[in-house]
């Protein structure tokens, strides 16, 4: 059972007949929206997409809708749009065409946020310019490095704080309608404080969905404890972080992300780059398979392809490699105990997520079942990474597909029961139906007195199935 989940964006190669039903044959746990390159009637085709095959599978598959967030970007560039070493470029307030002189961009107090020295990077770094001075709604530039410049090309400006939303209108459109249509989790771009988290959490009224926080802002490093506390799951969006930070502090800010975040029992996600060769090749590099495993010998909960599947020449075949890595990853990967933050607590459920652990250690069980309404219960488990493979039972669907996000977390929906005794029956047939236990083996079972009421965990009793 590989422990590690598997997200794949979905895209234009993806539309293809019977791709989406082999990427969730080649092991697809989450789908991923994007929101940036897709409107709202094909988002709708991809949710209803990604659905069907799930169903065909049998699986509980989540559905991730990407928001675009404030991203900034150039307006139209004429084609064969070349920038010299040296040439002036001006970037523009007000839209219209662009061309080697200059172009716009989608941030009408540009000319206010830049001063001269500042860096101004387009196309993940590929162009540099360098602000020489700026007034009346345009910043002139120098270019330092060039190269061919296209329409829509995303710009990054380190150490800068620009004034923008965070939260766009683009995104709370997007965001009603993912809550309509029964969207699984949200992911939030650009995020800089826990306050954009929790106003996009205020944004999502009583519908409330998890949100997976994108650390890609230079900002979010310096709140990044209390960023990790009020979002429910949290994802290293190595693209922008590796324009916003120097190169070389990419793999130490991806670990200090990774840490926090195990250490508050989030989600934790790594992203960008992960196989992009893969893109177009059949194989990936020796560097980019040490990257996967790399990821998975830190514990995260789900690595994660972009472009690969989204616009990949063959992206079931990419996502198929990337579950052999990080099943091969896993078979030496060393244990990784949650260290818990120090001090007591009075949270029952979290105590006994911790004790079932022990248990499942102590009489070498062969499944923990977590009978969850919300699925905290399983994550808090799961947070502690046990060699005791976790099964968590639950009556509501959308819990399951949200716990496809979790390592180790295999999610099943059972019927209902009103009693302890039938609670403990159906995690037991749980268990055995999903191939985790027979006759004889011993299980823990996890629940609440309070049966299907939603964070009232606080049984645990071993089982003989």
């Amino acid at each position: 059972m590989r422990r590690t989940k598997l997200i794949a964006t979905l895209g234009p190669a993806t539309g293809a007949p019977g791709v989406l039903d082999a990427l969730v044959a080649a092991g697809l746990d989450v789908a991923r929206l994007n929101a940036s390159h897709a409107d709202v009637p094909e988002l709708e085709r991809q949710l209803a997409d990604v659905r069907a095959a799930a169903g065909r599978a049998g699986r509980h598959i989540a559905i991730m809708l990407d928001l675009g967030g404030a991203k900034l970007r150039l307006g139209e560039v004429a084609s064969g749009t070349v920038l010299a070493e040296g040439d002036p470029f001006e970037l523009r307030a007000a839209p219209g065409a662009g061309d080697a002189s200059g172009a716009s961009v989608n941030h009408a107090t540009i000319s206010e946020d830049l001063h001269p020295g500042d860096r101004v990077l387009i196309d993940d770094g590929r162009i540099e310019l360098v602000v020489t001075g700026s007034g009346a709604g345009v910043v002139n530039t120098t270019v330092r490095s060039g190269g061919s410049l296209t329409s829509r090309k995303g710009l990054n400006v380190p150490g800068v704080r620009l004034g923008v939303d965070g939260i766009t209108a683009r995104d709370l459109e997007l965001l009603a309608w993912a809550l309509e249509a029964g969207i699984d989790l949200v992911a939030q771009s650009f995020v800089r404080c826990a306050d954009d988290v929790e106003r996009l959490r205020s944004a999502m009224g009583e519908r409330v969905v998890p949100i997976v926080a994108k650390i890609e802002k230079h900002e979010a490093m310096g709140d990044l404890e209390a960023i990790v506390d009020v979002a429910d799951a949290v994802m290293v969006a190595r693209g922008d972080l590796g324009v916003e930070l120097p190169l070389e502090a990419v793999p130490a800010a991806q670990r200090r992300i990774v840490a926090a975040a195990r250490a508050a029992g989030r989600p934790v996600v790594v992203a960008t780059q992960m196989l992009e060769s893969m893109t177009t090749a059949v194989r990936p590099t020796r560097a980019e398979a040490s990257d996967v495993a790399n990821a998975i010998f830190d514990a995260v909960d789900a690595v994660m392809l972009s472009g690969e599947t989204a616009v990949g020449d063959h992206p079931a075949h990419a996502l198929g490699t990337m579950d052999r890595i990080v099943r091969a990853a896993e078979e030496v990967a060393v244990e990784h105990p949650w260290a818990p933050r120090p001090g007591a607590t009075d949270d029952v459920a979290a105590a006994v997520s911790r004790a079932v652990c022990e248990l499942a250690e102590a009489l070498d069980l062969a499944a923990i079942v977590t009978v969850t309404q919300s699925g905290a219960t399983a994550r808090a488990v799961a947070a502690h990474r046990p060699a005791t493979p976790v099964l968590a039972a639950t009556p509501d669907p959308a819990t399951a597909r949200r716990l496809a996000l979790v390592w180790g977390v295999l999610p099943t929906v059972i019927g209902s029961y009103a009693t302890i005794d039938e609670l403990i029956a159906a995690a037991s047939a749980a268990a055995s139906d999903a191939g985790l236990a027979r006759p004889g083996d011993l299980i823990a079972v996890t629940g609440g007195v309070a049966v299907h009421v939603a964070g009232s965990t606080n049984l645990v009793q071993v089982h003989r199935v």
